[in-house]
């Protein structure tokens, strides 16, 4: 708050100090009628200037948005998997329309399609033209999929002076580009001058002249000509402005613009034609306006720059707090989900579903972001729950299901204090709420049901179906809608029903499920076969995972070539190949997450284990319970 106030404090000083520079301008400009034709000048050149700025933008836009159009009617192409023949027909039709229809200037329409060069009016290119090489691909790739003006250049076909608008397609590869001949750009640019005094030009960033009001000035480089590369320079760093200048002994008056944020457009005029007359009040006033702009620009530097502190100040610290919330619910939300081995990464998948729903609710980025987090802690009370409920796997007792339920009023009584957000325990409380009344904890009915329960309870249920258990595997995708349309109006509000069952339909790939299998395969490598006993003892009673084992290196090599491993227990001290050679083979080619056995306990070893890329190592002998919770944590993650 204190630092709003401040940067709320700066800014009106800022404008305070802006209106006091102006009226010290407006005070002067009264005071001298020469001041006021010195004005009324700039002024004119400068709507000069924009009128045919505005040409041009227009001339430009209309290459631009034919080339969208013929964008999107490609891409329709390539979606639909037409072949690379139907789209250049597509394209030799659009060239000879374009050249008839729309503008003759637009002489043709190619592109990098689909791996193949198609050009619209015929043109074959040599062996060894690479379309990626070209300027029309490379810039059309850096523009991320906006149309973009590629610099002039010689054309190979034409052998005159081009420019090309081209664009990256959805693919990320494709690129189509149109050609357009400098006729119109260079009679517009023809007409640049204020009261027939002065020329103008087009040139780009790099000082390539475009266009020019005399044709033979066209093709230079600007920057390389002393006098008119300081123009160039002043003209680059103002954009659009104008400014005075000594060209040759002479001033003059500099007008700029920009077109499409790709060239500059300028109109240079010989002040003495102009006002020679005028030439020393123009000076004065100049000077002072140049005073003023100056004091106006130190001042507000100042002001922006502390602007910019307060501003990266409260975004890091905004920053800090929502990953510390983010990370907090993350935590506690793993917290949750480790009690139920079966139902991994259900709370996330609950809150997904849900910001899903909410957002075709019609709900904003805030309100979607509240809901993800209330639905990340919506199981919360399942800590105090016993696991060995939790992860029965027959029928439950009456007894041991109205613990269960249990886990609602639990979930409402942690969470009740966060004064930020009610709706959080709101949520935690009534997710088990049915539209028909016949839920729990109060037996809420239809719309007296909080709307944030009722969107938790519908990704709730729908998860619950379609993650696998440790008496099933996630339900079809078929028999989880089937679910959800007979609780419509029963265990459901139908509306938010109604849109889950959208998200179903446009789900075809059945993605909105448990993604990560319940059943891993883990292989223990150790040379004493009593350690392999052993390990194959304590799985034993682990029915998700499948242990396979091996004596050697060479045949611990092999099985992982030849088998999907999930998870490694690898011994260090191996007869045939050390565990941290198997572990740099093992590095080298896959992505598989390695535990070390070992019998050393000094402590070089211990600080050589750690600066290792391995999950975690135990110490021989080690108890049972420790092997267990290191490979449901490291599966987990």
């Amino acid at each position: 708050m204190k630092d709003s106030e401040n940067m709320q404090k700066q800014y009106i000083v800022t404008l305070l100090v802006t209106l006091i520079a102006l009226i010290i301008i407006v005070v002067y400009s009264f005071n001298s009628f020469y001041s006021n034709t010195t004005k009324d000048t700039i002024a004119l050149g400068e709507s000069c200037l924009a009128q045919e700025v505005g040409q041009l933008n227009a001339y430009l836009s209309k290459g631009k948005d034919v080339m969208q159009v013929t964008a999107i009617t490609v891409e329709y192409m390539m979606r639909e998997k037409m072949s690379s023949d139907e789209i250049l027909n597509f394209l030799k039709n659009e060239a000879e329309r374009y050249k008839v229809s729309i503008d003759a200037n637009f002489t043709g329409i190619y592109g990098f399609i689909n791996g193949k060069y198609l050009d619209g009016i015929g043109w074959v290119p040599e062996e060894d033209y690479v379309p990626q090489e070209r300027v029309w691909y490379t810039d059309a790739i850096k523009a991320g999929g906006k149309p973009t003006i590629i610099s002039p250049y010689l054309d190979a076909q034409t052998n005159s002076i081009m420019i090309s608008i081209s664009q990256m397609l959805y693919d990320m590869k494709s690129v189509i580009s149109l050609d357009i001949e400098m006729n119109e750009i260079q009679k517009i640019t023809e007409n640049i001058h204020l009261n027939n005094h002065g020329y103008g030009f087009v040139c780009d960033k790099n000082g390539l002249v475009i266009a020019h009001s005399d044709i033979d000035e066209k093709g230079k480089n600007y920057i390389e000509n002393e006098e008119m590369s300081e123009i160039l320079e002043r003209v680059y760093e103002g954009r659009r402005n104008n400014f005075e200048i000594d060209i040759a002994g002479e001033n003059f008056t500099i007008f700029s613009d920009v077109v499409m944020d790709d060239w500059y457009v300028v109109m240079v005029v010989n002040n003495r034609e102009l006002y020679d007359d005028l030439h020393h009040i123009f000076i004065r006033n100049v000077v002072i306006c140049l005073i003023i702009f100056v004091a106006i620009v130190i001042f507000c530097t100042l002001s922006l720059r502390r602007v910019h502190k307060y501003m990266r100040e409260i975004e890091e610290n905004r920053k800090k707090i929502n990953n510390l919330n983010e990370t907090i619910m993350k935590i506690l939300a793993r917290t949750i989900d480790a009690k139920d081995k079966y139902t991994k990464g259900h709370s996330v998948r609950v809150a997904e579903y849900s910001r899903e729903i909410a957002a075709k609710m019609g709900k904003n980025k805030k309100e979607q972001k509240e809901i993800y987090n209330v639905a990340m802690m919506h199981d919360i009370g399942k800590i105090g729950i016993p696991d060995s409920i939790i992860n029965k796997q027959g029928k439950l007792t009456d007894e041991e299901y109205d613990l269960i339920k249990l886990h609602t009023l639990t979930g409402y009584h942690i969470l009740k204090d966060i004064s930020e957000n009610k709706m959080i325990a709101i949520g935690a409380k009534f997710h088990h709420e049915r539209y028909d009344g016949k839920g729990y904890p109060n037996g809420l009915k239809g719309e007296n049901i909080p709307l944030i329960a009722r969107i938790i309870g519908v990704a709730d249920a729908y998860d619950a179906m379609a993650s696998s258990r440790s008496y099933r595997s996630a339900l079809p995708q078929d028999t989880v809608r089937s679910e959800i349309e007979k609780g419509k109006g029963t265990q459901f509000d139908p509306n938010i029903a109604d849109i889950i069952l959208e998200m179903i339909d446009n789900d075809k790939e059945y993605n909105m499920k448990q993604s990560s299998e319940l059943n891993k395969t883990i292989l223990v490598v150790d040379d004493d076969p009593i350690t392999i006993s052993l390990v194959k003892n304590i799985f034993k009673s682990e029915p998700m995972y499948t242990l396979i084992a091996a004596e050697k290196g060479e045949d611990a090599l092999k099985i992982i070539d030849e088998n999907k491993i999930d998870l490694i227990f690898l011994n260090i001290e191996m007869p045939d190949i050390s565990g941290f050679e198997i572990l740099k083979i093992i590095k080298g080619k896959y992505d598989i997450p390695v535990v070390f056995l070992t019998g050393y306990k000094n402590v070089e070893m211990l600080q050589e284990v750690t600066e290792l890329d391995v999950e975690d190592y135990l110490t021989k002998p080690f108890l049972p319970a420790a092997l267990l919770e290191i490979a449901n944590s490291v599966l987990d993650d």
